[in-house]
């Protein structure tokens, strides 16, 4: 077998991987999680995609792992178990965060890596995970380069007035400033637009619109973000699963005042305990919500408030810019949720967005009439599928480089 490439995505409290061959555009043929990471369930699966060593599928364990660093040294024994058949040639990863130094896929170095703990503050539920990652792989795997894929990527090039937050000056030499993220989501939503639409479309006014578990929705100008509706932190935006998006300051200050919560515990509450599960009280997903609402307020006014923001934030966008030719759903909500898209798009005909009801409850490629300006399109995402094209993208530079 050929050499193959390893992406990594760490989440939270999961670990998601995959493992392409070196195509164009590369081929899955390996995938895994290990998701619950701390609670008495943790899942570790494993699914084939045509390689031929059929004991890659099934789930290599189901047991309580207690926490990211017994997740990672899990994954680094079943690497090591298989290493020499997968025969991997690099590791590339899902960074979050990238600051306001790194704007494009590369090599992680050390320099980076110091750099990225400096950023911990900025994103402290993702990045100290990756960074653990990174480093428990360069231990194991030396000669393995490691490419680092940056989420906030895709928006480095926004225009300022939509960087910028209205607090002091200073602040913004500290790196203090609106920067996005879902960068590898939209960077692979446009490739995919763009080879299914024509070039009006591909080139037009358009709004991507990532709804799963964490929520955002972009602006999109001749194929460069204009906007974005996260901001300094992937907390900020429309309501999300457990995440609060955007709250008044007067509110946090009230709530740590009023109940004395610690920052840790503020933390907590808009990341963890908010969103859809705390308009609710009863799931964070939108699929037990949909299927309670007939029965349960807090579960309909939960999946209100989520349509009605993002309705909210396509009618921005469309001001942004000027117009819209083109609207894209995608993420677990936005790919699989007829009813969601259905509330969404509801008034909004004055924009041009006119669905149809039969494509939209098919989940279709294109779900808008024929006649209606705005071309409104279902693309599943595929992350991991990005982070190999940017990897193979490094490393041939890498080695033209060294030639």
């Amino acid at each position: 077998m050929n050499k193959t490439l390893l992406t990594l995505n760490a989440g939270s409290s999961s670990i998601k991987f995959a493992i392409f061959a070196p195509s164009t555009p590369p081929t899955r043929i390996i995938s895994g999680k290990i998701e619950r990471i701390g609670l008495s369930d943790t899942k570790f699966a494993v699914k084939n995609h045509g390689y031929e060593s059929a004991k890659m599928e099934g789930t290599p364990f189901l047991k309580k792992v207690s926490s990211y660093s017994e997740a990672i040294q899990a994954l680094v024994v079943w690497l090591e178990k298989e290493f020499d058949q997968l025969k991997i040639d690099a590791i590339s990863h899902r960074v979050v965060h990238g600051g306001h130094l790194y704007n494009a896929p590369q090599i992680i170095t050390p320099a980076m890596v110091d750099e990225l703990k400096r950023l911990c503050l900025f994103d402290p539920e993702h990045l100290p995970n990756e960074i653990l990652l990174i480093e428990s792989l360069q231990q194991r795997f030396p000669k393995l380069q490691q490419i680092a894929c940056f989420d906030t990527a895709f928006h480095h090039n926004m225009p300022r007035v939509a960087q910028l937050l209205a607090i002091p000056r200073h602040y913004q030499e500290k790196g203090v400033r609106r920067y996005g993220f879902h960068g590898l989501s939209y960077h692979f939503l446009m490739q995919e637009l763009t080879r299914i639409a024509d070039e009006k479309i591909a080139n037009g006014r358009i709004v991507l619109a990532h709804l799963g578990s964490g929520t955002s929705l972009t602006a999109v100008h001749r194929g460069q973000s204009v906007d974005t509706s996260m901001g300094f932190t992937p907390n900020s935006g429309v309501t999300m699963s457990t995440r609060t998006g955007d709250i008044e300051p007067g509110l946090s200050t009230y709530l740590m005042q009023s109940e004395n919560l610690t920052p840790q515990q503020f933390n907590q509450l808009v990341n963890f305990e908010s969103g859809l599960l705390g308009i609710s009280e009863t799931s964070s997903d939108m699929r037990d919500l949909l299927d309670k609402q007939q029965t349960d307020h807090r579960a309909a006014e939960a999946i209100a408030l989520f349509c009605y923001q993002i309705k909210k934030q396509i009618g921005a966008y469309a001001a942004v810019l000027g117009g819209l030719d083109a609207l894209v759903f995608s993420g677990g909500i936005g790919e699989n949720s007829a009813e969601v898209r259905s509330k969404i798009c509801d008034g909004l005909e004055f924009l041009g967005i006119d669905i149809n009801v039969t494509n939209n409850r098919e989940n279709a490629l294109m779900i808008s009439n024929d006649a209606a300006s705005v071309a409104v399109y279902i693309i599943p995402t595929d992350e991991e599928q990005m982070m190999a094209s940017m990897m193979l993208e490094v490393l041939n530079l890498s080695n033209e480089q060294e030639d």
